[in-house]
């Protein structure tokens, strides 16, 4: 037992070794909770996905750095990544449930108007449309540009204009 903690500290004052064994035990522990929590947790980006991911680092932080418990972090985040599967299958099935969770897009350009209601509901600027646009759509011209959404993600999509060749 001595040993064990000689390897892995007590407490809060641990050494540079100890910090290093309990920061590659949460890193392939963190690797395993991803895995739980699904590839949706890094590639959409919604505000439910990025919350785990904050909540994860914050919480497993503190098993590498002594202020709480190991095992104790460990089941807390356990069971984030089962909550945020349990969400995301229940997104998944209902179109509704996942509004509630993320919210819909919000269309802020239409067939050559800029929405300003919208834009202000999605707390954007005309200039923020455009960068959408030129990122998006690769274009300055707002002749082809049909719709501009922002996403729940955050994201700003474009549907470019099917009449013009």
């Amino acid at each position: 037992m001595h040993i064990l903690e000689n390897i892995w500290g007590v407490g809060t004052s641990l050494n540079s070794i100890q910090m290093g064994v309990r920061g590659i035990t949460v890193f392939l522990s963190a690797l395993i909770l991803i895995r739980i929590s699904g590839r949706r947790s890094f590639g959409i980006g919604s505000p439910s996905d990025n919350i785990i991911v904050i909540l994860l680092g914050a919480v497993l932080s503190r098993a590498v750095v002594g202020a709480s418990p190991f095992i104790p972090v460990l089941s807390t985040c356990l069971i984030i990544v089962l909550l945020h599967r349990i969400i995301s299958w229940l997104k998944s099935k209902h179109k509704s449930f996942n509004q509630i969770v993320d919210g819909k897009k919000i269309l802020v350009f239409k067939e050559g108007k800029f929405l300003q209601p919208n834009m202000d509901k999605a707390l954007i600027c005309k200039e923020d449309v455009l960068q959408g646009i030129r990122k998006s759509a690769l274009t300055d011209d707002l002749n082809i540009i049909k719709y501009v959404y922002i996403e729940y993600t955050g994201e700003i999509t474009v549907v470019k204009n099917n009449d013009i060749p």
